[in-house]
């Protein structure tokens, strides 16, 4: 570990390539306000830079023109399904006024593209489509500027048409021409002259993903596919159960395998290195008989778990409302909900692959924070950052905090002892399965009056959960750092503040009650590791408070539809609700036997995108099997970049939704955890997909981007409990509707 020694490739050297030269800022004309500043910025005196233009200004930090007038486009975000790569080079070719073909687009690289820290909570377009557009077209307006200088013309009077710039004479100038006699490096302005909406021939458009080619052919798309020249392989011996120690290992049997090259070991952290794959897979496999381990009891009864959590220490936070009790008396409604641990169950288990190499280590990863995991491997490992380089490749299925970073701490420290060849470190099933970090268990009550007309006069919301996100930063946060002889312990969980929160998150209801108190529960120890799992807290709280809407709908003999309509104020909210139930044909729907209708909306995180959706469901009394027949759903996500591609993350999401809703739940004994594989941990399989789902995007050009990719997941579970309730007469308020759980509640 301390043979890394100075740092290798950096920005600086790619940028330096000859002819190449990075278009910084210059001179402006008046400018238009720039998507994204906050609407207080107005009134200060130095405005924000919009979007993550504010933690890196300098537009070469963005945006670089080669002398031949190749441009590259630069994101701290990664690509891992939600189709990012694409709407990005569709933002920057519309404000350089290119083919998106001619944009070659880098993302997340420690030593090459600004730090947006992690991934996360449907914020790429928010943060980094608005830094890029803005950095784009401040580029394109220097580019005229100089074309103008050099021309001797007016600015307003050149034409710009992929990427070269005209006179009405038909004198004209490459972008690649414009930078070759200077580089500028400056600061981006708070402002931008945005193009016009209306004038938009790229954004707005649906365009083929750039990622899925590769996917469908099977070209190595992902870090599991990275084969490099000499190139060995890597297979860890995890503890049985949290907290075992690691008692005695006989080494004696796998150092005579074929293939063998080294076993690594520091404390309960145990690697094997074989040249080849299966080599290192069945040496694996003989290493873990080779183990002895001491365990202990430390998981409490699953049967118990909701008064478990409810009875843990909690720090008690009233996020919204007044803290006078709600005056609950005649006609209120109360109720309860729980939602278990929840995996993210990646088909593709977590992989990395290490090089140490002239003292500089480099980890490929499928992180979703390139430069969170290079501070804490740097920790780990105890050496400076800039000698440790994370770059991105995308995995093979993770929304949230998976075992990516854990990966790449493995490759990290066995790459540190094997110096001068990449080590390709890949996870077995029942590794991902047992010691990934899953979505927390959550417990809700919720109570409601309404008055004689109908209308909720009064709302008491309490949620209890542990932390959502104990992602790297820290070297406490990695699986392989707290297993060393050494052992890095984890730092404290923390609450997520709102209005993004974390356990809270969309806890706060979207309506408008005369009388409304919400408070957070946080619970900081739980027995099972947690992190981020796609939408946080929002899934379950979504889920219990339209599960609730429902159920006051029912007690004020009222349409589902229409009483949400009559406690939301948001016309943006209003507009989706009406969209969804008119695609569905709500007022026109016709009772079937053994089926049933659903309803749902939530604004995601209260401040991105609007989603409703509407589904109808089968239910088969005798089994219990419930099936989504099909589901509708509208999304208002703001300026829509590719309408095609928030169409494909609203259907991923109700499909996810629908998986953790209807199959999931991580199972656990006094010692272990039992879900290690799909048999003992289902999920959605094809068969079970609805026969359809049809996605309404709502595009307001000109509106600032709103996150989209974890928008569904709420109104989808809600949705589909309040089907089944339809359907069947009967309230299901525990996660997941197994068949068992269904037949127990009609009682059969």
């Amino acid at each position: 570990m301390n043979q890394i020694g100075a740092a290798g490739a950096s920005r600086r050297g790619f940028l330096a390539g000859a002819g190449a030269l990075v278009v910084s800022f210059s001179i402006l004309p008046r400018l238009a306000t720039a998507q994204g500043a906050q609407a207080g910025n107005a009134a200060a005196k130095t405005p924000a830079l919009p979007g993550s233009l504010q933690n890196a200004p300098m537009l070469d930090s963005w945006i670089r023109i080669d002398a031949d007038g190749s441009i590259t486009v630069f994101t701290g975000k990664v690509e891992f399904g939600q189709g990012i790569k694409t709407a990005l080079i569709q933002v920057a070719a519309e404000e350089l006024m290119v083919e998106p073909r001619r944009i070659n687009l880098v993302t997340a690289d420690t030593n090459l593209t600004p730090n947006e820290g992690y991934t996360a909570g449907s914020q790429s377009m928010q943060s980094s489509g608005t830094a890029i557009q803005n950095a784009a077209a401040q580029v394109r307006v220097i580019l005229v500027e100089l074309a103008a200088a050099r021309f001797n013309v007016p600015a307003d009077q050149l034409i710009v048409q992929n990427g070269v710039v005209r006179t009405t004479d038909g004198r004209t100038l490459t972008y690649g021409e414009l930078v070759t006699a200077q580089a500028l490096h400056v600061s981006a302005r708070p402002e931008s002259m945005l193009r016009d909406p209306a004038t938009h021939t790229i954004m707005g458009r649906p365009l083929q993903r750039v990622d899925i080619p590769a996917k469908v052919t099977g070209t190595a798309s992902y870090v599991q596919d990275l084969r490099l020249p000499g190139m060995v392989h890597a297979r860890i011996v995890r503890p049985p159960s949290y907290g075992a120690r690691l008692r005695t290992l006989e080494t004696g049997q796998v150092e005579r395998l074929p293939g063998f090259l080294k076993i690594v070991r520091d404390g309960d952290f145990v690697a094997v290195i074989a040249e080849r794959e299966y080599q290192a897979v069945t040496a694996g496999r003989v290493l873990v008989k080779a183990a002895n381990w001491d365990e202990r009891q430390s998981l409490p009864a699953q049967s118990d778990l909701y008064a478990y959590i409810r009875g843990l220490p909690s720090q008690d936070t009233m996020i919204f409302g007044s803290a006078a009790a709600s005056s609950f008396g005649a006609g209120s409604i109360a109720a309860s909900y729980h939602r278990p641990y929840q995996m993210h169950a990646s088909i593709g288990p977590s992989c990395a692959v290490g090089l140490l190499q002239d003292g500089m280590l480099t980890i490929w990863t499928h992180t979703q924070g390139v430069y969170p995991l290079r501070q804490a491997i740097a920790e780990m490992l105890r050496v400076p950052e800039e000698r440790v380089r994370c770059v991105h490749m995308e995995g093979a299925g993770c929304y949230g905090h998976n075992g990516a970073d854990d990966a790449g701490a493995d490759a990290a420290l066995i790459a540190s002892a094997f110096p001068g060849r990449p080590v390709r470190v890949h996870w077995m099933r029942e590794q991902e399965h047992a010691w990934e970090p899953y979505g927390s268990a959550m417990v809700s009550s919720v109570r409601a009056r309404l008055d004689g007309s109908g209308n909720i006069v009064d709302w008491q919301y309490d949620v209890w959960s542990n932390t959502h996100s104990s992602r790297p930063g820290r070297a406490g946060n990695l699986l392989a750092a707290t297993h060393l002889q050494a052992p890095f312990t984890p730092p404290p969980p923390q609450v997520l503040p709102q209005p993004a929160g974390g356990g809270d998150r969309n806890a706060i209801p979207y309506y408008k009650f005369p009388n409304a108190r919400v408070v957070h529960h946080f619970v900081p120890a739980m027995p099972l590791r947690v992190s981020a799992l796609r939408s946080l807290g929002a899934y379950m709280n979504v889920f219990s408070i339209e599960s609730f809407m429902d159920d006051l709908a029912r007690a004020a003999a009222a349409d589902p539809v229409e009483f949400r309509l009559r406690h939301l104020e948001d016309p943006r909210a209003r507009e989706v609700v009406l969209a969804a139930a008119e695609r569905f044909g709500w007022s026109a729907y016709r009772r079937q036997r053994g089926r049933g209708r659903g309803f749902a909306f939530a604004r995601y995180k209260n401040l991105a995108a609007y989603t409703a959706v509407a589904c109808e469901v089968e239910v088969e009394r005798e089994s219990g099997r419930v099936r989504v027949v099909k589901a509708v759903a509208a999304v208002d996500s703001g300026e829509a970049v590719n309408p095609d591609g928030i169409r494909n993350q609203i259907e991923g999401g109700i499909l996810q939704s629908l998986s953790w809703t209807l199959y999931e739940s991580v199972t656990f004994d006094n010692t272990r955890i039992t879900s290690t594989d799909w048999s003992t941990y289902p999920i959605l399989r094809f068969p079970n997909v609805p026969d359809s789902i049809d996605v309404n995007v709502i595009s307001r050009p000109g509106q600032p981007f709103l996150g989209t990719g974890e928008a569904a997941q709420g109104p989808s579970a809600a949705a589909l409990a309040n089907a089944v309730a339809d359907a069947t007469g009967v309230r299901i308020r525990d996660l997941p509707f197994t068949p068992e759980r269904v037949k127990a509640a009609i009682g059969i």
